[in-house]
């Protein structure tokens, strides 16, 4: 076991690695015995991991995203589901990986992977006579699991597909391989361009385990066989082992077509064409050839592959393989259609958009009610399936009518950055990143005021004059970087800038001279940045036209916050400060942790959740017999009893008898203790009324799926509570039936 400096391999990847982390326990928290609940999210988790470079990375680090892969793939190559061993082994998984990137943070000795983990070394082979030059080694399956290398030896010649069970899964599954494999053919012809292209590479291997992982889930080996094969290939690519040629470009090409060819198929018979009649399954000859490309043979060593398409599959193949070499080239450009616009009243609009609100709960309550749920119709269960899919569609459609583009909003900046640099003197220059970035238009006509102060304070508080920024070895010109892009359900919006960075004891002390904190207050790092969100702070020793007047960013704050959102703020002196605007996407639905206290149900926004998990024994502890603490990632956060502060009580008397959902806002965090986690759902807000104005605990309301409303919490407000759990909040009950 070793000390291991963090240096080594990058404050990003570790971020990136603890957020993973905290995603992964998210799921877990949810995955079941015998059922498929979480399997794709922990397989995308897991490939995210294996996004995260290694170079530089913690001793054991890389070893166990490939212990992790192996345990996922095992999943997906056999049930396609959770055993308890699995689901045990994961959780353990997730302790070990935890505790090694909080010794890495802490710079503490890193964690051994675990013996039990690593794999059976393979027994030495008998070294068998040299083979005749004229031989051709028969080709083998190279890193395949023992579920799928049995599966491909054992490849049917047909198969049938079950529309009754599957009819659904099915339908989702086409929709998405259709787009998954236009953009996968797209990116085989830029990698025949530029074969050294790694984000392609990795693109690739994706979408083929992506595929794969669907094709198993619903009950189709072959293609989950022949995905498998493709993306063990380029596996061997991505590890440097193999070199892209024309052959692996023909290999790839050739099982994407026999993959767009068996989703065409199935996509007719879920249209009614040939229901349930056998699909000629005639990969053979692919598998052969990405094998034989594996062990590096030459093209002519094996037979070419035969063309599939939807008509060769509809009875099984006859006669040898086409051997006629295919020319390939990119698919012509089709010709614009040009799209017609409607001008529309944005008040029809909205007036639309909650009509489907209100069908969306009316949906979720007739599938919920006890009485439908007791009815034993396989055909009613169909039929409710089918209202569910239109539903979410018809939701999905009507939400999209509200996104817009934020290229507008951030074009606009580029004119501010102009006049204030000519204004102050100062030479500057504004990169835009994601301007195609859409979000609800509510939200982009809101966030327009946040992003002019936090613009103008960067011009004139965070970049340097031209000699200054020369006195100290930087370029004379700065730059600020703003960025958008969607992450988890939201957007984030990104201010960037290579300034002076934030003067964290000029804050501190600018605070308590203006009384805004106490002399003796211990703050960390993050909540002095917090203090300059305060109404009447200002650091500027004169009053200008810019500043100096205190107003600006307490405003950035409130309109942040009204919008559900919260800002983050990282500095460094002499390099610069990035200020981190986290936003929902639309203010209509909100995704939440739904949890439970007592006999009461309350919403936490996921935006503002950080984790979530179940304390052991000790681990909150109690600080001069009045503040409950628990240590998170070497942090001591407060906790809040919910039930208690609420007056509802709560099942969960003990710490471990409950579960901790650690939410952040301002910088601030904190655990909220609640009894169960029920599961994470989107919902539609609904405004309370004028019984619940005068409070800022609650943010609105939610009908649930057995129509009872259950209360949005704010997080902004959990966060300030008072220490002290034992003081409890007038009740708020969500037994409120509509």
């Amino acid at each position: 076991m070793d000390v291991y400096s963090v240096e080594n391999w990058g404050q990003g990847h570790l971020e990136a690695a603890t957020a993973l982390v905290s995603q992964l326990a998210e799921e877990l928290a949810f995955v079941e015995p015998g059922k498929d609940t979480g399997v794709l999210a922990i397989n995308a988790l897991t490939m995210d991991f294996g996004d995260i470079p290694t170079e530089g990375a913690p001793p054991g680090f890389d070893a166990g995203i490939q212990v992790l892969r192996r345990w996922v793939d095992t999943v997906l190559d056999s049930t396609v589901t959770f055993d308890p061993d699995t689901i045990a082994r994961l959780g353990e998984w997730h302790a070990w990986m935890s505790a090694l990137l909080l010794a890495l943070e802490q710079q503490q000795t890193v964690p051994e992977l675990p013996a039990a983990w690593q794999p059976k070394p393979k027994p030495k082979k008998k070294t068998k006579p040299a083979k005749p030059a004229s031989a051709v080694p028969t080709p083998k399956v190279v890193n395949t699991p023992p579920e799928t290398q049995a599966a491909l030896h054992a490849l049917p010649e047909h198969f049938t597909l079950d529309l009754a069970r599957d009819g659904e899964m099915l339908r989702e599954f086409v929709r998405e391989s259709v787009e998954l494999l236009q953009d996968l053919e797209q990116g085989v012809l830029t990698l025949e361009s530029n074969p050294q292209d790694k984000a392609t590479i990795d693109s690739i291997f994706r979408a083929f385990h992506t595929f794969k992982g669907g094709a198993g889930l619903v009950h189709l080996p072959v293609l989950a066989a022949l995905a498998h094969e493709l993306e063990t290939l380029l596996e061997s690519v991505r590890a440097g082992k193999l070199d892209i040629n024309p052959e692996i470009i023909e290999c790839v090409l050739a099982g994407a077509d026999a993959l767009k060819a068996f989703t065409a198929q199935i996509g007719l018979q879920l249209d009614g064409q040939g229901a349930g009649s056998a699909i000629a399954s005639p990969v053979q000859a692919i598998v052969d050839r990405v094998r034989a490309a594996l062990l590096g043979q030459p093209a002519q060593a094996v037979s070419k592959a035969a063309k599939v398409s939807p008509s060769s599959m509809s009875t099984p193949p006859s006669g040898p393989p086409d051997k006629t070499p295919s020319t390939r080239t990119a698919p012509a450009p089709t010709a614009a259609v040009s799209t017609g616009f409607v001008k529309l009243d944005t008040e029809k609009l909205d007036n639309l958009v909650n009509l489907v609100g209100e069908l969306v709960i009316a949906q979720s309550m007739v599938v919920q009610n006890p009485d439908v749920q007791n009815l034993n119709s396989l055909q009613l269960l169909r039929c409710l399936r089918q209202l569910s899919r239109v539903t979410s569609e018809l939701q999905r459609n009507a939400m999209s009518l509200r996104m817009v583009p934020i290229r507008n909003l951030f074009q606009k900046m580029s004119r501010l950055v102009r006049d204030l640099s000519a204004q102050l003197g100062k030479q500057i220059q504004l990169e835009l990143h994601g301007e195609d970035t859409e979000l609800d238009r509510n939200i982009v006509e809101k966030v327009g005021d946040p992003l002019i102060h936090m613009i103008r304070n960067a011009v004139d508080h965070g970049l340097e004059l031209p000699d200054v920024r020369t006195a100290t070895g930087k370029a004379p010109t700065g730059t600020i970087k703003l960025s958008a892009h969607h992450q988890g359900g939201g957007i984030v919006i990104r201010i960037q800038d290579d300034g002076k960075g934030l003067d964290s004891e000029r804050i501190l002390a600018k605070a308590i001279e203006r009384g805004l904190v106490r002399p003796d207050a211990a703050l960390s790092k993050e909540e002095i940045y917090a203090l300059i969100f305060l109404p009447g702070f200002s650091t500027a020793e004169t009053v200008t036209d810019l500043s100096g007047r205190g107003v600006g960013m307490d405003v950035v704050r409130g309109n942040i916050d009204s919008l559900r959102g919260r800002v983050d703020v990282q500095s460094s002196p002499g390099k610069g400060s990035t200020f981190t605007i986290t936003l929902p996407l639309t203010l209509a639905i909100i995704d939440g942790f739904l949890v439970g206290v007592g006999d009461e149900r309350y919403i936490i926004p996921t935006l503002s959740v950080r984790e979530s998990f179940k304390p052991r024994p000790g681990m909150v502890s109690t600080v001069h017999e009045r503040e409950e603490m628990v240590t998170v990632r070497g942090r001591q956060t407060p906790v809040l009893r919910l039930g208690n502060f609420l007056g509802k009580g709560g099942h969960a008397q003990r710490p471990e008898d409950g579960i901790v959902v650690v939410v952040e806002s301002g910088g601030v965090s904190r655990g909220i203790l609640v009894d169960h986690l029920i599961g994470k759902q989107e919902v539609v807000i609904k405004s309370l009324g004028p019984t619940f104005e005068n409070q800022n605990l609650v943010s609105g309301g939610a009908v649930l799926g057995d129509g009872w409303v259950g209360l949005i919490l704010d997080v902004d407000t959990l966060v300030k509570l008072p220490l002290d759990h034992r003081k409890s909040h007038s009740p708020l009950s969500t037994g409120i039936h509509p």
